[in-house]
Order: structure tokens, then C-alpha cells, then sequence
């Protein structure tokens, strides 16, 4: 009877947990919500259901609660931005369907057996050891799992639905290719020697609105392009033919005439004083504003400067701000800036040195995988101030993905119950 009450009461913590969990709710970036198919709790959440576990539960939960996979990067609890860190969350969710699009608009009739996209985690973006069909079961929109004779076997496909938008995206991606040209411009004229290889503009194309097809397509443009190989190590890479000046104006450059407060405010590169030394509001202002200015220009040549030094220190900074005003959500992962560190010649400490500039950066996530965010760019509700037509469709393809509250519901009493 006693191990009945106790069995009880765990289940009705647990639903508790579940209830109150911050993260079950997530605000897409159109504003609308969401719930996900998610265990998964707050720290702070976690560790009120310490008194309740046994010792052998307690002890494999603390060291789940400080693995970097749960640690947050953000260590100050002041500075969290809820919004911000559920648009991580929501990506996480979304890293199957997103990859699973990427891979099957690739294969002829949009389509593989079901046998084989089981040893396609990677690939796929599902966790290694499951079934892909489980996977596939929560997006009953955008694909389905038909047999089709002679044989019978399942396959993982494209629904109609996800077929269309696969038409609407490349015709986005066909409209908006003179902008997507200046984008790729851009980046080789931040980079040092003015050359990016290939594989790292493919591997994170996705960031820019690029088409998967995009090394045929620059081959149009010889007058901005050239593809090279590279000596050293036999890879392709993509140099600039021309530099053009007119492109070489970072967006805080082109924002300081109009608002030029709000651009001395964004960074802060403050100088050691003493504790003693009296200074009134505009004493620091102007303190401030003297360490700041002059920015080092993203465009400049960074190689020139000595390493360690504050000029360095602005130039990466800007480098990054640049590189993420270039994106088409005005953020990135931080696996993604650092595939360009020889590129922008960043050093290793990218993560002081923009936890420190918090006024123009969020990083938002865990130790072992977080993001950086450019604040400006972002309402306080979480949403994009301004919304490139490749960000329409993916919050269109988002709510498609996210739409099937019913399983959803389903999967959370399932959990209640056990």
C-alpha cells in the first residue's frame, strides 16, 4: 500500500514538473506558440525533485545537471532572455525535419526506403540507436511513410504539401540571387586573402539563404568570382576578382549618421580606473566613448594588427557583428563562426570576448552547443525587427512542422501515466 501512495505521488510530481516546465511552451519567431513533445526541465526545476528521488536517482541527476549538454552558457541568471533561448530550443526540435528536407529534395522522387534512412542519423538528424519512423511520425504534414508495389517496402517521403513548398523555396531562392551574390562578396571581403574554400560556404549556407546548387551557380558571375585550388592542401576555394568599396561599409558604419548614440553605446571596451576616481553620468559617457571609438573596420586587413591588443580586440569584434548582420536571422551557431576563425583570424577567446560586449551579443544555449544572437536586431518578444523572404518561409515550413498539437498532447499524458 505504501509503495502504491509513493509510485502515486512520484507520477503526480513528475506531472507537475511537466506542467510547470518553462520550456514546453515556445514562441515561434512569428509570434504564435507552441508546445513540444519535451521532457526535458529547467535546472532549477530538476533539482526541486531532489528530495523526492533516492540516492542512486539523485546522484545520476546531478551529473546530468552538470554535463555541457544541460549547462547553460549564460551563467548570469539576471541577463537570460526567455525568448531568445527558446528559439534555440525550438531549432533543436526542428533539426530533423530540417536536415531530413535538405536530404531527401537532393534524391530523385524525394524519397528513400525506410531501411536505409534508419542509418542515416546524420544525415537525418535523429538520435543514433532510434527508429527514423518515430521521428517522422511527429510531422505527419510534411512526410509520410508510403509502401509502394512491386515490393511493398515502406519508404521515408515528401507528402504533396512538402512538395509544394519545396517549389515556393527554390523560387525564393531564384528571386533573391542578386542579393545572396552581394552576401558571398561580402564575406570574401572580410576574410584574409580575400578567398573562403568552398566547403565551408556549402556547410553553412543555410545561415546566408544560399541554394544547395550555389557553387554551379557563381560560375555566372566571373566578373566577382573566381574558383581556385588551393596548394596547400588540394581544396577548392572561392576568391574575389574585384575589390568594390561601395560594399565595403559595415552595418554599424551605414547606422552611425542616423543614430550615433545608439552605435557608441553597442560595444564596451572599458579602461581600469580607480574605485576613487569621481565620474558623473556624462564623465562616463565621454570615458566610454573615447575607448570605443574609433571601431576598427570589419573590412580592414586584421592580419596587420598585433594580437592581444584592444585595436585586435575591435576588429574581431566587429568581424563577428558584421558576419552576423550578413545572416539571414542575424544569428549564428558558434560551431558555424568558428569554422571562419582562419578566415577572420579570430583567436580561441571568442567566448570572453563576446560575453563581455553584452550589450551587442546574447549567447544563448549550452557549453556545448550555444548561439550567438545580434540584440538589436531582435524585439524584446523574441521576433526579427526585419524578415528576409527566406525567413517567411521557414517560419511557414515551422508552423507546418509544429502544427500537430493533438500528438503532441498525446505524447505528454503518455509520459504523465508512466
Amino acid at each position: 500500500m505504501a509503495a502504491a501512495l509513493l509510485l502515486s505521488g512520484t507520477r503526480r510530481l513528475h506531472a507537475v514538473l511537466v506542467r510547470w516546465n518553462p520550456f514546453v511552451n515556445l514562441p515561434l519567431s512569428n509570434g504564435s506558440f507552441s508546445s513540444l513533445p519535451d521532457g526535458r526541465i529547467s535546472t532549477a526545476t530538476a533539482a526541486s525533485a531532489f528530495p523526492f528521488l533516492n540516492c542512486r536517482r539523485r546522484k545520476k541527476l546531478r551529473k546530468k545537471m552538470k554535463s555541457p549538454r544541460v549547462v547553460p552558457i549564460q551563467k548570469d541568471a539576471g541577463l537570460i532572455i526567455p525568448a531568445l533561448e527558446s528559439i534555440v530550443l525550438r531549432d533543436s526540435f526542428l533539426r530533423f525535419i530540417t536536415r531530413t528536407k535538405c536530404y531527401l529534395s537532393r534524391l530523385p522522387c524525394h524519397r528513400i526506403p525506410l531501411a536505409d534512412a534508419d542509418k542515416l542519423y546524420r544525415e537525418l538528424g535523429f538520435s543514433r540507436g532510434r527508429k527514423v519512423s518515430r521521428f517522422a511520425a511527429k510531422h505527419p504534414l510534411l512526410l509520410h511513410m508510403p509502401r509502394l508495389p512491386p515490393d511493398s517496402k515502406p519508404y521515408l517521403a515528401f507528402t504533396p504539401l512538402m512538395d509544394s513548398l519545396l517549389d515556393e523555396e527554390l523560387k525564393i531562392m531564384d528571386d533573391m540571387e542578386a542579393a545572396r551574390v552581394t552576401t558571398v562578396r561580402k564575406l570574401l571581403m572580410l576574410s584574409a586573402g580575400r578567398r573562403i574554400p568552398l566547403d565551408k560556404l556549402h556547410l553553412c549556407r543555410l545561415l546566408f539563404g544560399l541554394p544547395y546548387d550555389f557553387r554551379d551557380r557563381i560560375r555566372k558571375y566571373p566578373e566577382y568570382f573566381r574558383v581556385a585550388v588551393d596548394p596547400s592542401d588540394g581544396r577548392n576555394v572561392l576568391e574575389l576578382v574585384e575589390w568594390d568599396p561601395v560594399l565595403a561599409v559595415s552595418a554599424l558604419e551605414r547606422d552611425f549618421v542616423p543614430d550615433e548614440a545608439r552605435v557608441r553605446r553597442t560595444f564596451k571596451f572599458p579602461i581600469r580606473h580607480g574605485k576613487a576616481l569621481p565620474l558623473e553620468e556624462d564623465d562616463k559617457w565621454m570615458l566610454e566613448s573615447v575607448t570605443t571609438l574609433p571601431l576598427v573596420s570589419p573590412y580592414s586587413d586584421g592580419s596587420a594588427l598585433q594580437p592581444w591588443t584592444v585595436e585586435a580586440e575591435k576588429y574581431q569584434v566587429g568581424v563577428i557583428h558584421e558576419f552576423l548582420s550578413l545572416t539571414l536571422e542575424k544569428r549564428a551557431s558558434i560551431h558555424h563562426i568558428v569554422e571562419f576563425k582562419e578566415e577572420f583570424n579570430l583567436t580561441k577567446l571568442i567566448y570572453h570576448m563576446l560575453l563581455k560586449q553584452s550589450r551587442a551579443f546574447y549567447l544563448a544555449g549550452t557549453e556545448m552547443n550555444w548561439a550567438v544572437f545580434l540584440k538589436d536586431a531582435y524585439r524584446k518578444d523574441g521576433t526579427l525587427i526585419e524578415k528576409d523572404p527566406q525567413v517567411l518561409f521557414n517560419e511557414k515550413l515551422q508552423s507546418y512542422a509544429l502544427s500537430d498539437s493533438e500528438y503532441r498532447e498525446q505524447k505528454v499524458e503518455q509520459r504523465i501515466a508512466r
